[in-house]
């Protein structure tokens, strides 16, 4: 069989020898209708009226599936809306966030389905689909870090490593924490200053927290003399530190021997305190000079180090004036007034300073894109 003429449509030609196939005694076929790719042809009067027509009968059941897809959507986002019991099943307000806008997502999709379903358009249907998962993939790889981020935030709000006001060092970053934001957790330096650490990078960095534990231990080192006894040496300076106000019995304070140097032997002293009743820094400045007079006062001698000069030959010594004393001399001489007894210098209270800026600020805004919550467990 022969198949011969021309067509406008492209897929007539097949559709022909579809036809031809079916025919009874039918071996071979050779199709020879060709397509008509003229102007006149494809774009006819005739074929504009006929497509505008049908658009036109296709408008009634175009405005169905658009309300169809509307009212899905408004089902999902009325669903989203229920905030109050989101929170109530959901952890924390970020997780509540989250399953809203998932909600209103999924149902937005299944309106834009239903709505190409009850066209017809399965094919345009698979085609967006496929488009949306090529995109989404494209769209995952582009925004890793912000992917990376938002599942940091989520993680952070559900196993919550520290709480409001706790001084942290989180890496290099030390301060007071302001607040857990879905994007940032917000420090407050013990300077004053803002600092925002993306949470991806909080989630996987060495938290350091101050706060979680009140007793904290501090230590500082001094050297005696190569000839003096350092276990005397290290049982004067730990009474010493016991005789002081806050310092902790439990644990008591310790001493080791770290080392002997050119002309000293090092001896590191240790001792706790409670940070609610002293400050950590204040309590440290205190401790070093009350152990030093201590030692001179039983005639341990605290060395410097000592350097040895070889001059020329030639060279002659400037000469000392009558009833001169050497600087060294004059300096051991006179010695620093002692500190009153009610001075700042003894005061060890701790620095609320940094403490009273954070409530301050957190007062402000009680509670706004705030996720710490003093219900969740703390790792």
């Amino acid at each position: 069989m022969t198949l011969a003429g021309t067509v406008r449509d492209a897929a007539a030609p097949a559709r022909a020898e579809a036809i031809a196939q079916r025919v009874q005694g039918v071996v071979t076929i050779e199709n020879r209708i060709a397509r008509d790719v003229s102007v006149d042809a494809g774009f006819g009067l005739t074929d504009l009226t006929a497509k505008a027509i049908q658009i036109v009968r296709y408008l009634p059941l175009v405005g169905v599936a658009i309300v169809a897809a509307l009212v899905i959507a408004l089902l999902g986002w009325l669903l989203a809306s229920w905030t109050g019991l989101w929170r109530r099943l959901m952890p924390n307000s970020f997780l509540a966030e989250l399953i809203a806008s998932s909600i209103r997502f999924v149902f937005a999709i299944l309106g834009i389905v239903a709505a190409l379903d009850m066209l017809g358009a399965g094919t345009l249907l698979s085609a967006v689909l496929g488009g949306a998962g090529v995109i989404g993939i494209a769209l995952g790889f582009a925004m890793r870090d912000t992917v990376e981020n938002y599942v940091a935030s989520l993680m952070l709000s559900l196993r919550q490593p520290f709480r409001a006001n706790d001084h942290v060092v989180i890496d290099a970053h030390e301060g007071r924490v302001v607040r857990l934001t879905s994007r940032a957790t917000v420090l407050m330096s013990l300077d004053g200053n803002h600092l925002r650490i993306p949470n991806s990078s909080v989630f996987k960095a060495v938290i350091l927290n101050y706060t979680r534990n009140p007793q904290r231990r501090f230590d500082f080192e001094l050297g005696i003399d190569a000839n003096d006894d350092p276990t005397a040496a290290r049982h004067l300076g730990v009474e010493a530190l016991k005789g002081l106000d806050f310092v902790l019995a439990e644990p008591e304070p310790q001493a080791r021997v770290e080392g002997v140097g050119d002309s000293n032997i090092v001896i590191r002293f240790l001792a706790w305190i409670d940070q609610g009743q002293a400050d950590f820094y204040k309590a440290r400045s205190r401790a070093i000079p009350a152990v030093k007079d201590a030692l001179e006062a039983d005639g341990f001698a605290l060395p410097e180090p000592i350097y040895r000069l070889r001059f020329d030959g030639g060279t002659v010594p400037a000469p000392t004036a009558p009833g001169s004393e050497p600087p060294a001399a004059r300096s051991k001489s006179r010695r620093p007034p002692a500190v009153p007894a009610g001075s700042d210098q003894l005061d060890t209270a701790p620095e609320k300073a940094v403490e009273k800026m954070v409530e301050k600020e957190r007062a402000v805004t009680p509670g706004k894109d705030d996720l710490l919550d003093a219900a969740r467990p703390v790792e």
